[in-house]
Order: C-alpha cells, then sequence, then structure tokens
C-alpha cells in the first residue's frame, strides 16, 4: 500500500497543488494600481523634484563637510545606489500607472463610440420620423386649398345655373 500512495498521478488528471512553508501572499491589484498611481503622479511633480534635490544636498553637505559623522566618502556609492533603487522601482511604477490610463481611455473610447453610435441611429429614425412626417402633411388638404376648391366649386355652379359668381360679400365672408 504504502508502493501505491507514492506513484505518479495520471497524465491526465492535474497533480495536486502542494502547500508551501511559507503563507500564500495576496494582493488586490486595484489597491496595488491605486497606490502605483499616486506614486506616479507624486514623481511626476515639482514637490518631488524639490525633495529629491534637497535629499541630495543634503547628503552631498553631510559627507563632504562634516569630517567626523562621514558615511558615505567621494564617490558617493551608497547614495549611487538608493538612487538607482529609487529608480528601478520609480519606472515599473510609471509603466503601470499609464498602462491603467491607457485602459481607462480604450474604455472611455469605446464608450464614446457607442454613445456616437447611438446618437446616429436616433438622428436617422429622426430623419425618417421627420420625412414621414412632411410626406403626411403633403397629403393634407390646408384651409386655403379648401376654400380655393369651394370657390372654383360656387363659381362652376353659378356659371351652370346661370348666377354671376360668388363675391365675399355675397358669400357673408367680411373683407
Amino acid at each position: 500500500m504504502a508502493r501505491e500512495s507514492r506513484r505518479p498521478g495520471r497524465l491526465d488528471q492535474p497533480r495536486e497543488m502542494r502547500r508551501s512553508l511559507m503563507p500564500s501572499t495576496t494582493y488586490d491589484p486595484e489597491a496595488f494600481g491605486r497606490f502605483s498611481e499616486r506614486i506616479a503622479r507624486f514623481i511626476g511633480t515639482g514637490r518631488f523634484l524639490v525633495y529629491m534635490t534637497a535629499f541630495v544636498t543634503v547628503w552631498l553637505i553631510w559627507n563632504v563637510v562634516a569630517e567626523t559623522l562621514i558615511f558615505d566618502d567621494y564617490p558617493f556609492i551608497f547614495l549611487t545606489l538608493i538612487l538607482s533603487l529609487q529608480a528601478s522601482y520609480a519606472a515599473p511604477l510609471i509603466l503601470l500607472a499609464q498602462n491603467r490610463q491607457a485602459d481607462r481611455d480604450r474604455v472611455q473610447y469605446e464608450q464614446d463610440r457607442a454613445r456616437a453610435e447611438r446618437n446616429i441611429a436616433d438622428t436617422d429614425y429622426l430623419t425618417r420620423e421627420l420625412a414621414s412626417l412632411r410626406m403626411a402633411v403633403g397629403e393634407v388638404a390646408t384651409r386655403d386649398f379648401v376654400r380655393s376648391e369651394l370657390r372654383q366649386l360656387l363659381d362652376d355652379l353659378g356659371e351652370q345655373l346661370g348666377s354671376p359668381p360668388a363675391t365675399r360679400a355675397d358669400r357673408g365672408v367680411e373683407p
């Protein structure tokens, strides 16, 4: 039986996950993304440049002027290491922030395109409706058209009966 428990599993089934001695670490990608955007925004400000300049200036003055408290001699290797470490973390954080911004821009672009398509569809619908209303109004008899037709009919009847054509005063209409 001990031999069966050591036997490898079937090749068509995945192995069981081994538990590591270290606890699994989980992180929220959105929270990390927001944090990286805040850092990227701060690095892109004049305030950061002033702080960094002040830090480097104090570092250099401390290690050049204070002879007894020097902790980083002239080539300033430790300062170079710190600045390199800062740059090595800043670049990926800035790229992460740019990628998140690009994703937001892409979503905004898709929403704008969908909104524009809806506006075009609405405009086409309203154009068709307006055209159909114009056609319907074109077939409706207006008051002036009915009056002229009735006047023509009265004149035709008057000619047939031998009476003179009716005037507006004869019909009781005020001029």
